[in-house]
């Protein structure tokens, strides 16, 4: 964190509290930022008082997520429902909410790291058997997920949604 490079950024400031005017902006873009700060509704509450009537705001963040970044990792489970209160609630219309994955590509995925997370945390690596019932639950998330009805309800990697500033 210490030799992160600030040096680029146009602000540099408390992201609940930004030094700029009431609906500066015609849109802010606001991607994989919510689950690192304490509260993302402060967040979505100052994005809305920077966008200007009718202006958009696009943000992403993990519907569930590993933690990364620690110690500034608060959150995770931004589901459709956060959005669809929260934006409405901050003076914005959801125009669109689309999911980036689905149940079975979020298992697929932590089955992948499970030999790697295995062996930092667990006993040791799996076995030429377990690797082998890996591979079978790979291919059946995998048939699974190309006939997904909407699991991303239950759990996906996270949301990207556009939202109109209410006029």
């Amino acid at each position: 964190m210490a030799k992160w490079d600030y040096g680029k950024l146009d602000i540099v400031c408390d992201i609940t509290a930004i030094p700029e005017p009431d609906g500066s902006f015609d849109a802010v873009m606001c991607l994989e930022v919510l689950e690192h700060v304490p509260e993302p509704v402060k967040v979505i509450r100052e994005l809305s008082r920077l966008v200007r009537k009718g202006g958009r705001l696009i943000v992403s963040a993990p519907f569930c997520s590993l933690t990364h970044f620690a110690p500034y990792h608060f959150s995770t489970g931004f589901s459709r429902f956060f959005y669809e209160k929260h934006l409405p609630e901050n003076g914005f219309r959801v125009l669109e909410l689309t999911p980036n994955g689905n149940y079975f590509e979020y298992l697929a995925q932590e089955l992948r790291r499970l030999e790697s997370i295995g062996t930092r945390f667990g006993s040791g690596q799996p076995g030429r058997l377990e690797r082998g019932a890996i591979t079978r639950l790979l291919k059946m998330l995998q048939r699974f997920s190309k006939h997904d009805t909407g699991s991303e309800e239950l759990l996906a990697f996270g949301l990207h949604v556009v939202a109109e500033k209410e006029r």
